[in-house]
């Protein structure tokens, strides 16, 4: 797919970087499946670099209009889920 993916010209290049690397991560979700520890890492990196509500939900939103994933709904399922399972949208 191509699309573009949301951050804000006042990060780092290594934030920017991160920030890709944890919406890569939603797309795994949705694609094949990713391991709940490898997500939460991410999350929590992206959540340094991204520590208010509203903003996560603006960058998250525009994501999901971008590539039609839900960040909010693999969070909500990492979050419930116990460490070790594997993170999957799929069917």
């Amino acid at each position: 797919m191509e699309y573009q993916y949301p951050f804000s010209m006042d990060w780092s290049t290594t934030e920017v970087i991160d920030v890709i690397h944890f919406f890569e991560a939603i797309e795994k979700a949705y694609e094949k499946g990713i391991n709940r520890d490898e997500l939460m890492e991410k999350y929590r990196r992206f959540k340094e670099i991204v520590p208010g509500k509203a903003d996560e939900k603006r960058y998250c939103n525009e994501f999901e209009k971008e590539s039609g994933y839900s960040s909010y709904q693999v969070v909500k399922k990492l979050k419930e889920s116990e460490t070790g399972t594997l993170i999957s949208m799929r069917g």
